[in-house]
C-alpha cells in the first residue's frame, strides 16, 4: 500500500520542480544583461485633424434687438357726421392712396351745397345790380345832377354785396367739401386694417369727436429701431475719429436684419436716423435702419434683431474657438511642423464670428492649426495628422461685398504685420488643456 502511495506522489514532485526551473528560466530571460527590464513599445503618434486657418475679409457686427415699425400711419377718421352707407373695401388688403374705404350719406350734404349754391347766385345778381347802379349814377354825376351822398351809397351798395358774394362762394366751398368728405378714402399707399364701422353706423366729424373707422400703414419701406447703448455709441464715435469707420451719425452705414424665424442676417438696409440725444434713465440713443420691403415679408410691430458695423473692413485669420487653448493666462493654439511635431502658439484674439475666432497675433496663413484631437496632442510629440478644412458659417459674417458693406473703410486691421505675425513658440514641456 506505501508502495503505491509513493508512486502517485513523486510525478507531483516532478511538476511542481520542473515549474520552479521553467520560472527562474523566464525570469532570467525577461532581466537580461544589464539586470533592467526592457522599456516597453513607444505608442502610435496620436491622430489628430489639421487646417490652415481661414483668411478673409470680415466686419465685426454688434447685435442689438428692436422692432419693426411703419414710416407712415394713418388713423382714418370721419370728417363729417351721416350714416354709413357702403364700406368698398377688403379688410387687410393693400390699398392706393386715393381708394375709396368708406361711404357716408351724401344726400343732406348735397341738399346744403345746392341751397348755398343759389345764395351765391343771389349775390352774384345783387352785385350785378349794385354795378348798374352805379355806372349810372357815375354819369349823372359828371353833370352835377345827383348829390354826393348818392353816389356814395351806390359804391357802398356795390361794396357791400361783393363782400356778401365772396362770403357765399366761401359757404358753397365748405358745403362742397362735406360733400367730398363724404367719401373717406386712403391718405396713404399702404395695407389697411379692419372695419371699426360697419354699414348702417352713424359716425360723428369734426375735431375731438371724430370716429375712427380704421387704419392704414405703409409697407414699404419700413423701420426698424433699436436702442444702442451709451458705451457702444462711444466706441463709434472714437472709430470714426480715427478713420477706422464711418460715423453712424453722418455716413450712411449699413445694417442687417434678422426675424424670429429666420437664419442669418438677410434683410440689408442701411442706418439713416441717430436720435439727438441719450435717454438718460436707459443710457441708451435711438437709432433707426430703413429697408426695403418690396416683398411685404417686414410687417410692422415684430421684433428683429439688426447687426450694426462696430468696425471697417479688414483681412482676418480665423480659426474655431474650440481650438483655442488655454495656458494660465496666456491663449495658445496647436500647429503641426513640417515634421509632424505639435508646437504651441501664443495668440492673440479678436472678435468672434459664429463658432471662429479672428487671431490678431500668432499665427501665419500657412500653419497646420490642430482642430480636432487637441487632447490627445503633446506639445514636442509627434502626430500623425489627417488634412481637414474650417467650415464657415456664412450667416455668421455680414455681406461684406454688398455696396452697404464696400461703403465702409478698409481698417489699419489690414496690415501686414498683423496678418503675418512672427509666430511665438512656447517651451515643448508645456501641458495643453
Amino acid at each position: 500500500m506505501s508502495d503505491a502511495s509513493e508512486k502517485v506522489t513523486q510525478p507531483s514532485e516532478l511538476f511542481k520542480i520542473q515549474n520552479r526551473v521553467a520560472i527562474v528560466l523566464l525570469s532570467l530571460a525577461l532581466v537580461g544583461c544589464d539586470g533592467k527590464p526592457p522599456a516597453p513599445p513607444a505608442p502610435p503618434p496620436a491622430a489628430v485633424t489639421v487646417a490652415f486657418p481661414v483668411q478673409r475679409e470680415v466686419v465685426e457686427l454688434d447685435t442689438y434687438t428692436g422692432y419693426l415699425q411703419a414710416p407712415e400711419s394713418v388713423n382714418v377718421v370721419a370728417r363729417v357726421s351721416g350714416l354709413i352707407t357702403a364700406t368698398p373695401f377688403t379688410e387687410g388688403s393693400i390699398v392706393k392712396k386715393g381708394d375709396l374705404l368708406f361711404v357716408i350719406d351724401v344726400r343732406p350734404f348735397q341738399a346744403d351745397l345746392d341751397a348755398k349754391i343759389a345764395d351765391q347766385a343771389r349775390a352774384q345778381a345783387q352785385l350785378a345790380l349794385a354795378y348798374v347802379t352805379l355806372n349810372r349814377l357815375i354819369g349823372l354825376r359828371k353833370d352835377n345832377a345827383i348829390s354826393q351822398q348818392d353816389y356814395d351809397n351806390a359804391k357802398g351798395n356795390v361794396d357791400q354785396a361783393a363782400a356778401t358774394l365772396a362770403s357765399a362762394k366761401a359757404a358753397v366751398e365748405a358745403s362742397r367739401l362735406n360733400v367730398e368728405w363724404c367719401r373717406v378714402t386712403s391718405p396713404i399707399d399702404g395695407r389697411v386694417s379692419n372695419k371699426l364701422v360697419t354699414v348702417g353706423n352713424l359716425v360723428n366729424g369734426g375735431a375731438g369727436t371724430a370716429t375712427q373707422l380704421t387704419t392704414v400703414q405703409s409697407v414699404n419701406p419700413v423701420y426698424c429701431y433699436v436702442d444702442i447703448d451709451e458705451h457702444s455709441f462711444l466706441k463709434y464715435q472714437k472709430l470714426a475719429a480715427e478713420k477706422k469707420r464711418a460715423s453712424i451719425r453722418d455716413d450712411r452705414i449699413p445694417c442687417f436684419i434678422q426675424l424670429a424665424n429666420e437664419v442669418g442676417y438677410p434683410h440689408v438696409g442701411v442706418v439713416d436716423f441717430v436720435d439727438n440725444h441719450v435717454d438718460p434713465t436707459t443710457g441708451t440713443l435711438l437709432v433707426r435702419g430703413v429697408l426695403d420691403n418690396s416683398s411685404g415679408l417686414l410687417t410692422p410691430g415684430f421684433f428683429a434683431n439688426m447687426r450694426i458695423p462696430g468696425t471697417g473692413r479688414y483681412q482676418a485669420l480665423l480659426v474655431p474657438d474650440a481650438a483655442i487653448g488655454n495656458d494660465q493666462d496666456r491663449r495658445n493654439v496647436l500647429v503641426v511642423n513640417k515634421d509632424n511635431i505639435v508646437e504651441p502658439h501664443v495668440v492673440e484674439l479678436g472678435a468672434l464670428f459664429g463658432d471662429l475666432r479672428s487671431i490678431l497675433s500668432g499665427i501665419k496663413p500657412d500653419d497646420r492649426i490642430i482642430i480636432n484631437g487637441q487632447m490627445h496632442a503633446r506639445p514636442g510629440s509627434p502626430v500623425a495628422p489627417t488634412e481637414g478644412t474650417i467650415k464657415i458659417d456664412p450667416a455668421a459674417f455680414a455681406d461684406e461685398g454688398s455696396a452697404a458693406a464696400q461703403s465702409l473703410p478698409t481698417t489699419e486691421a489690414a496690415t501686414a504685420d498683423k496678418l503675418n505675425p512672427v509666430a511665438t513658440t512656447e517651451p515643448t514641456t508645456g501641458n495643453n488643456p
